[in-house]
């Protein structure tokens, strides 16, 4: 059943806690929800949010916020090795990754403490400590509001790469996700490529998903703020990526510099945006209200009372600096409205 609100103010709404306003939200159960919404009218502009983990609301938002509740999980398939399960949109992400490792299933563990609702997940393929959500699901449901029917998306046709899904691209504006397909398995899958992931999890013991997970929680809570108390929306920029010869002459003036190959592309480097912001001399900088967090440098916060235009401004100094110094062009990660 669907709850409709108007004038709302949506400080609770995001994990910034700016607070702008909005036209009007629809929390929404199903399809037919959707389908009754948009069936009376198709001419309003329109949003989906989640737990409000991944959006900066700069103005009033002269729209409808569509706001999934249902929260099932079910499995679909389990034939020994692994497990199949759909998940619905509005269920809490990490509340998944510990359900997943409490019975034994890899495949999400290094994607731990990653404030988000499944269905806000495959939009920009979430992805940490070499591990991309992309990697573990086989299709995602979603309500065409054009068609105003239920479509689903296998793995391939959902296009997914490096923050980016067909859900940015040709379906934004098009798609409301409704539920993803997962697969996970039993077989142990460690995924240890990142140095300070593997100390944390040897300190513990071992391999295992319980100290994994543990471990990738552990490195999050000391390098991000909890947005309960700091405002802020994680990772705000993306890591670069760029041409090999770019990344091989910063290699000469800083030889420290961290890089990432890129999966069957060999011209392409991906750059750490947050070492490039700390190496502009940004890490800890605040500005009034807003600032660069002290502990990691991609985390933009409001330190209180900030509104989405002042975080706006520091997001587009910290862009210039780091372009200034590098020649690197880093972009934002988060949804501007």
């Amino acid at each position: 059943m669907k709850r409709i609100y108007n004038d709302i103010n949506l400080a609770s709404r995001n994990s910034f806690g700016v607070s702008e306003r909005a036209r009007c939200i629809v929390e929404f159960e199903d399809a037919n929800d959707l389908k009754e919404v948009f069936s009376a009218n198709r001419s309003d502009k329109w949003y989906v949010l989640g737990a409000g983990n991944n959006t900066l609301f700069t103005q009033f938002y002269d729209g409808v916020i569509f706001t999934p509740t249902c929260s099932s999980l079910e499995i679909l398939q389990d034939d020994g090795q692994g497990v199949d399960i759909r998940v619905a949109a509005a269920y809490d992400w990490d509340t998944l990754v510990e359900w997943s490792v409490i019975r034994g299933l890899w495949g999400i563990e290094n994607l731990s403490a990653i404030p988000s609702s499944v269905g806000a997940a495959p939009v920009q393929n979430i992805g940490a400590y070499g591990a991309e959500v992309k990697d573990v699901i086989k299709a995602v449901e979603y309500f065409d509001t054009n068609k105003l029917e239920v479509v689903r998306l296998s793995n391939k046709e959902c296009r997914f790469a490096y923050r980016d899904s067909i859900f940015k691209q040709e379906l934004r504006g098009v798609a409301i996700i409704l539920a993803v397909e997962m697969h996970l398995s039993r077989e142990p899958r460690p995924n240890l490529g990142y140095g300070d992931v593997v100390k944390e999890v040897e300190s513990r013991g071992g391999a295992t998903l319980k100290n994994i997970r543990e471990a990738i929680c552990a490195i999050r809570g000391r390098k991000l703020p909890d947005p309960k108390v700091l405002g802020n929306a994680g990772s705000f920029f993306k890591n670069p990526i760029v041409e090999l010869e770019v990344a091989e002459r910063l290699l000469q003036e800083y030889p420290d510099m961290p890089k990432y190959a890129m999966p069957n592309d060999d011209s392409h480097v991906k750059l750490a945006a947050g070492w490039l912001i700390d190496k502009a001399g940004l890490k800890g900088w605040r500005d009034g209200n807003v600032g660069v967090h002290e502990n990691q440098a991609l985390v933009l916060v409001n330190y209180g009372g900030a509104t989405g235009r002042e975080v706006i401004a520091l997001a587009e100094y910290v862009s210039q600096c780091v372009k200034d110094r590098f020649g690197v062009v880093i972009s934002p990660e988060v949804n501007l409205l």
